[in-house]
């Protein structure tokens, strides 16, 4: 479908679809960067994982420069970050010491980290938000869109391994990711331009040449396997502006590379700057 092209008296309604990656999602920011620089606002934003994180920063009305300001000070001191997981840990000394691993509670996690930066409901956002999570044993997608908001998110990103599954509704709930990474699906019935963010990435082989270990084979089929769901949704329907950052090896944990992280993906700025101002009309406010 070609996009609507806006004109003075009908300015085009934008979806923006955020998708999961773990880490990578921090390449999300210069997306929301470039919209800044334009003086567009999504109509409606969709969000999977840490698209879900950073689509409700963005909805609530902070800018992508703000948004980066936060990250930015929340993983430039790494004693701080150390500081702020051991507060995550399991309250009885014993389940320290289980034969199975110990899962984080997500929405603890969220409480920790970012709760004071997002509203407490959906309601409370100045662009409608949809957050995606995996409905276990439904094996299905669940979308939010009223109510509290961070129990939401918390669905969204509650990552299998990592995470514990969110019991909500009657339903177990696991990262959107699983059955959703890309959500721009759906947007066309009331959005005339619908721009997706992929920061999924794929496995890449280590400069050294060594061995995969087990995270990398975690992470890597996790990548491979939202890939493929991605693949096959883009042979239905095609968003006006795909943005994807270049493939690397940052994990879904690596939060401590925020700053490398965003240096890498600086360059989508300008890109997706640049293909807005052509579907919208609208001049580039900056250089």
């Amino acid at each position: 479908m070609t996009a609507h092209l806006a004109t003075s008296s009908t300015p085009p309604r934008i979806g923006l679809a955020l998708g999961g990656g773990g880490a990578r999602g921090l390449a999300h920011i210069p997306v929301l960067e470039a919209f800044d620089d334009l003086g567009l606002k999504p109509a409606r934003i969709a969000g999977t994982s840490i698209g879900a994180i950073l689509g409700a920063a963005y909805a609530s009305g902070q800018s992508g420069e703000d948004i980066r300001r936060i990250v930015l000070e929340l993983f430039a001191d790494r004693n701080n970050v150390l500081s702020k997981v051991w507060k995550l840990r399991p309250k009885r000394v014993a389940d320290m010491f289980r034969a199975r691993p110990v899962q984080l509670d997500p929405e603890r996690v969220l409480d920790v980290f970012i709760a004071e930066h997002l509203p407490k409901n959906f309601e409370d956002l100045q662009i409608p938000l949809r957050v995606l999570a995996a409905d276990f044993f439904g094996c299905e997608e669940y979308d939010f869109e009223e109510g509290p908001l961070l129990p939401a998110i918390a669905a969204s990103i509650a990552i299998p391994a990592i995470f514990r599954p969110q019991k909500q509704g009657g339903r177990f709930l696991i990262d959107g990711g699983v059955v959703n990474p890309l959500p721009f699906e759906g947007m066309r019935s009331d959005c005339d331009i619908v721009v997706a963010v992929d920061v999924v990435g794929a496995p890449v082989p280590r400069s050294d040449g060594s061995d995969i270990n087990m995270l990398d084979a975690l992470f890597g089929s996790s990548q491979i396997l939202m890939q493929t769901i991605t693949a096959k949704k883009l042979k239905l329907e095609q968003p006006d502006i795909l943005v994807r950052p270049p493939h690397d090896t940052v994990r879904v944990l690596d939060f401590l590379k925020a700053e490398q992280i965003l240096e890498r993906a600086e360059a989508l700025r300008a890109s997706t700057r640049e293909q807005l101002s052509a579907l919208t009309k609208q001049p580039m406010m900056v250089t």
